[in-house]
Formats: structure tokens, sequence, C-alpha cells
């Protein structure tokens, strides 16, 4: 039995089928049933029901797999171990955010980073925050930044500042000289806002003895504020989004609301190996 046999096993028990799992592992599909019967007549065991149209794996087969997989990560994350140090802390760090730490809060550390560690290659994924979550369960991203409030046990985590909300748009209806508004001076505006924030503010409307009139609601904050920009209406954002979309015509004025901030937490895998890499940018959050 070696590492190879083992990795074979555990992409046939994910993919469900070997046929699916040679795909995958862009081979035949006849060498890897050849692999998989070697390692049952090696072990003197049934791994794989072979008999019912659907792949089942065996009792047997279940454990195996468990062991596998803690086996074969192990072996990939004492190669980025030993990478790292043989190399002199040189590599690609990737990391997972939501769109307002990509503009703002990333390229600050990013920079800071890079002063002191200059031969780092960085891979940026721009997604939401339960997408970032899975990239880093499924090892796919070392580091996510993403929005607060957030539930798993499994991850640690780094929580920066709230930030506030503001409105936006080309032409605001309140006196040049506020430097806030409260949540009831939107009663009689339209509004753009992202999905994630709107049960919140209709809550808060009708806390204040109205109903906020929302026109428009985007998964994309740059939509928002594209559209903004264009004088279609007026966005609520979180106030780091402002510099995602460039334009002079954009003008925006704070809500002073407690209940309506937005946080922003650094995240990684808990009890899980991470390079040295990732620990000295996460170092670039804790020693601000």
């Amino acid at each position: 039995m070696d590492i190879k046999q083992l990795y074979y096993f555990l992409t046939i028990v994910e993919e469900g089928s070997i046929s699916k799992a040679a795909k995958k592992l862009h081979m035949a599909q006849p060498p890897l049933s050849q692999q998989l019967k070697l390692l049952e007549e090696e072990l003197n065991v049934k791994l794989i029901e072979r008999s019912t149209r659907k792949l089942k794996v065996t009792d047997v087969g279940i454990i195996l797999s468990k062991r596998a997989k803690q086996i074969v990560n192990l072996m990939g994350n004492t190669e980025k171990e030993v990478k790292d140090i043989s190399e002199g802390l040189a590599g690609t760090l990737t990391i997972g955010t939501v769109s307002s730490a990509g503009a703002s809060i990333l390229p600050i550390h990013i920079k800071r980073f890079l002063n002191k560690y200059p031969n780092i290659h960085f891979e940026i994924l721009d997604e939401d925050s339960n997408r970032i979550i899975e990239l880093l369960h499924n090892s796919i991203i070392d580091i996510g930044i993403i929005c607060t409030p957030f539930n798993n046990d499994e991850l640690e985590s780094i929580i920066m500042p709230d930030e506030p909300m503001i409105v936006v748009g080309t032409n605001l209806p309140w006196n040049n000289n506020k430097k806030y508004i409260t949540f009831s001076d939107l009663c009689k505006v339209n509004l753009m806002v992202q999905q994630r924030f709107e049960k919140k503010i209709i809550e808060l409307s009708q806390k204040s003895g109205f109903n906020a009139n929302i026109f428009c609601k985007s998964n994309d904050v740059r939509t928002l504020l594209l559209w903004a920009s264009n004088g279609i209406g007026l966005a609520i954002v979180p106030k780091n989004c402002i510099n995602l979309v460039q334009s002079e015509k954009l003008k925006f004025i704070e809500v002073k609301e407690p209940a309506l901030t937005v946080g922003t937490a650094i995240i990684w895998r808990k009890n899980q190996y991470l390079s040295s890499i990732a620990k000295h940018f996460l170092e670039t959050f804790i020693t601000n």
C-alpha cells in the first residue's frame, strides 16, 4: 500500500464512481480499477461493492477513506512545510476575499507584507462570504476575508473593527453641511441595497415608523455603486466599498445607526496546517 493507491481510492470514494474518478485523475478506467483491486488484495478486504449500479463503500472502506484523507493531507502539508523552509519563505499565498475588503483592507496589508517578504506572490479570489468558507474547507485558499457575523466552529479568526454604512448617490437630498443622517431620514428616498442587508434595513425602517422603499437589490455592491453613479437611485453600502467604483459624480453621507454596521473577519482553518507564508501574513493584522 502506497500513497498513490490511497489517493486513487480516496478519489473513487469522493467522486462516487470509478469512471468519474478516472476522469478526474486523467487516467483510463481499467488501470484505476486494477489499482483498487491490488489494494483490496493486499489488505485482504472488500473496499467497494460493485454488484449494484451505484458504487457502495463498505464499512471497512469508510474507515480506510477517513485514514487515507488524513494521510494524504499530512503528506501534502509536510511537502508544503519543507518547501517553505528550503525556499526561504518564497511562494504563493491564496486569499479569498469579499469585494469591500479586497478594495480597502487587503491592499494595505499586502503592501506592508511585501516590504518584508518581497518574494511572495498572491492569488486573490473575489467571492461572497459563504463561498469563501467553502473554499477554505476545501483547501483551495489559505486565508479568507469575510463579512461578520459568521458561524463556524472549525475556523479561527481575527475580527476587524466595524464599518458604518453610507448612502451613496449623485444627488443627495440632505443639507451638504450634514456629517451624517439617521435612519429616519431615509423614509422618502428610493433605495438600492445588497440582498444580505435587505432584511435588516426593512426591520430598522419599520422601527422608525416607515417602510423602506427598496426598488433594487443586488448581490454585487459594484452594480449598486455604478447604478448610483448614473443617477438611478441612492445605494446603501458599507463605507469601505466607496472606492470600488471611481466616479467624481458620487457623493455619500454616513448613516448613524449602530445596528447597521459591517464587520470583517480574517479566517483560517482551526487545527490545520498553516504555511509560514500565511502565518506571517496574519501577523500584519495583529501588529497594526
